[in-house]
């Protein structure tokens, strides 16, 4: 993510198989070369019902990895070491302090809000530099100067949705149903529903949700009843999964949008890929785009993991190339302590730095870890994300 950054985007076919067998390795480490190693840590779902976005989280960073290790042999070298949260906070905590007995240096995730937000705080403590691809809650980074965001935050993304739908969908009745025990859910709708207003509209029903639910009769029958055409879903796939399928059986079909929660509902095994057809949803990535870096990126990770990359995937992707790119800004190497890279980072990430990549061709930081860079707007067209 940075503008010295091209040589490495797009990646050479002849080295793609060097990345893959690096990869078989299981953890995307290597041995110290000439430049030293630096350790990062990796936590995320890799199992339970958020594993496709952590699994997405690890494979990206590790394919990151791979590259970065066999384009510069001679250079500083990435390690790389991934633990399991299973999208629970406290496994989140415990996942942390083995990264760190076991000699982490620098964190990428934790990848959901509130794990990432108790490690935040764990974090601070300790003054590791952390840099969450998908940990989009501002809780996250509150208060933590050491703590960043990849990823656009909640309030962002409800505020973004909001303008796009007023010159977009300007007559539609736009109903909700979001997740009010989730920070991510609940963070996204509080900051659209305000936008919403002040753009002089009115939303005609909101939905809540908690966790566990998979019926969404009552919801669904609210928002048909009140006449809502336009939904707005600010929730994972998985939920929004059922919530499609039980409005295709009701007769109810609206048009659906979501935020990059959704990224991921055409891989939901079991789930009628059919009944996303028109779904919209803000992403930064899409994996067929036509752009060559992301084309470079879709066809390595198709090549190593043999299925389509996510956004999950993306984001992770250009944390790896941001930690490295600024990190070889800092003067520091590879035996520095976590502290001293923390300090050193957060100078970088608070300064001029200009990160490039998948995701957006710029990317920089605000002092409160949040990233600036330009959503896109998707629409699930044949089954693939079309820009509009």
């Amino acid at each position: 993510m940075k503008k010295t950054w091209t040589k490495v985007v797009v990646v050479a076919l002849s080295c793609m198989m060097a990345f893959v067998m690096a990869s078989c390795g299981g953890g995307g480490g290597s041995s110290d070369a000439e430049g030293g190693a630096l350790h990062i840590g990796v936590i995320g779902p890799f199992t339970g019902g958020a594993a496709l976005y952590g699994t997405a989280v690890k494979n990206g960073a590790e394919l990151a990895v791979n590259e970065i290790n066999a384009n510069n042999p001679d250079g500083l070298q990435l390690v790389m070491d991934a633990q399991d949260d299973e999208h629970d906070a406290e496994k989140s905590v415990n996942a942390y302090n083995k990264l760190v007995d076991d000699g982490m240096q620098v964190l990428i995730g934790p990848t959901t809000s509130t794990p990432a937000t108790a490690v935040a705080a764990e974090a601070d403590a300790n003054r590791t530099f952390l840099l969450t691809p998908s940990g989009s809650s501002p809780d996250v980074t509150a208060g933590h100067d050491n703590v960043f965001q990849l990823c656009f935050s909640d309030p962002n993304q409800g505020i973004a949705s909001a303008e796009y739908m007023a010159a977009n969908f300007a007559d539609a009745k736009v109903g909700v149903i979001y997740k009010n025990d989730d920070n991510y859910s609940t963070g996204i709708y509080n900051k659209f529903n305000a936008e919403w207003e002040a753009q002089g509209k009115k939303v005609v029903a909101a939905e809540t949700f908690t966790d566990g639910v998979t019926d969404f009769s009552a919801q669904l029958n609210s928002l048909k009843n009140a006449g809502a055409d336009l939904v707005f879903l600010p929730i994972y796939y998985d939920a929004a999964s059922n919530i499609l399928t039980q409005a295709d059986k009701m007769g109810y079909a609206p048009k659906f949008f979501g935020c990059d929660g959704m990224d991921g509902i055409l891989s939901m095994e079991g789930f009628d890929t059919s009944l996303a057809e028109g779904l919209m949803l803000l992403t930064p990535f899409t994996p067929y785009s036509e752009d060559a870096k992301s084309k470079a990126f879709t066809e390595a990770y198709q090549e190593a993991y043999g299925e389509l990359p996510i956004q999950f995937a993306a984001d992770s992707y250009d944390c790896v190339y941001a930690i490295y790119d600024a990190f070889q800004k800092t003067g520091l190497d590879a035996s520095a302590s976590m502290a001293d890279i923390c300090e050193a980072l957060i100078a970088q990430f608070t300064g001029d730095f200009v990160a490039s990549g998948i995701t957006a061709d710029e990317m920089k930081w605000n002092a409160n870890g949040e990233v600036e860079k330009t959503p896109k707007v998707c629409e699930i067209q044949d089954g693939k994300y079309v820009e509009k």
